[in-house]
């Protein structure tokens, strides 16, 4: 396994730990006006998912249809969960398809605020797996506020639960 596949998979086994956490915290709580770029925690998570589906049309070369990385609607969050994790399924299919010689073909991307950009397909994958767990940290800080303990969703956790299963 390269370490591509290992991060996709990280990254799905974080969500499917974290996010029911998450959606067991009343919808006030979920909309509720933080001190954070998003809004609000729904709103961050939201974000994070519509990044997910940026890169997945880069990747697929599509466009995508979004023109803005904060918008105001999201799904509910029993909804929201159900697409993140089918996300995350397509993400760690996509690097197990992913011949090893293309984790270096160069993708042509505009930007949402606009530019163009172009990363390698290894390099969108890295970073679609950091930008989650970036936003995860500070879904997670708000969850502390709300004293609400998360699981513990670091890579050697997950590293060693993989070797343990």
């Amino acid at each position: 396994m390269n370490p591509v596949q290992t991060l996709t998979r990280y990254k799905a086994w974080a969500d499917e730990f974290f996010l029911p956490v998450v959606a067991g915290l009343p919808e006030s709580e979920l909309v509720a006006p933080r001190p954070i770029i998003f809004g609000s925690l729904i709103r961050t998570l939201n974000h994070s998912y519509l990044m997910d589906y940026v890169w997945q049309s880069n990747l697929l070369g599509r466009p995508h249809g979004l023109t803005t990385r904060n918008p105001v609607d999201h799904p509910p969050i029993e909804d929201f969960v159900v697409a993140q994790l089918t996300m995350d399924t397509w993400y760690v299919d996509y690097a197990d398809s992913l011949p090893h010689d293309q984790l270096g073909e160069m993708v042509k991307f505009e930007f949402i605020g606009g530019g163009i950009g172009a990363m390698s397909r290894g390099d969108i994958l890295l970073h679609v797996v950091n930008h989650n767990t970036y936003h995860r940290g500070q879904v997670a800080d708000m969850l502390y506020q709300l004293n609400v303990i998360p699981p513990t969703t670091d890579l050697p956790v997950f590293l060693q639960a993989s070797v343990v299963a």
